[in-house]
């Protein structure tokens, strides 16, 4: 529904998001739906990797804080505020969400090396990749 009406979706997330499978396809789902997010409690280790390989930005709840506690009931739109340019963007930094009624919190960037920067610049890994090979024959 979202997809097909132009909006962005995000997914918040209790603990251990992704948590019972590491299949690629735990994160490519969620990417065909049109998901460019996911703010949750913590991750489990490899789908959050699969999920920036997807090309979606994992964000973590301040400790003590979490959808619940925020008052958050997931049909708020939200903004991410993502410095404009990738190469301001560090990992593990701090980034402010706002939504549409004004409230504003912090999460934790979940972007964990340069690499996985350098795949959410390019749209995720596949992308990376074939730039990767384009250039390399040029």
């Amino acid at each position: 529904k979202y997809k097909s009406e132009g909006h962005d979706t995000i997914i918040l997330a209790g603990a251990e998001y992704g948590s019972g499978s590491s299949r690629d396809w735990a994160a490519k789902g969620p990417m065909l739906l049109g998901v460019k997010a996911v703010i949750a409690k913590s991750f489990e280790r490899i789908h959050r990797s699969n999920l920036v390989g997807m090309g979606i930005i994992p964000l973590c709840f301040k400790s003590g804080e979490d959808a619940d506690s925020l008052g958050l009931t997931g049909h708020e739109r939200y903004t991410i505020d993502l410095p404009s340019s990738v190469n301001e963007i560090r990992p593990g930094q701090d980034i402010a969400v706002v939504t549409d009624n004004g409230k504003t919190f912090t999460c934790t960037l979940r972007f964990d090396t340069e690499v996985e920067l350098a795949y959410f610049n390019h749209g995720g890994i596949l992308q990376y990749a074939i730039r990767n090979l384009i250039n390399a024959k040029h």
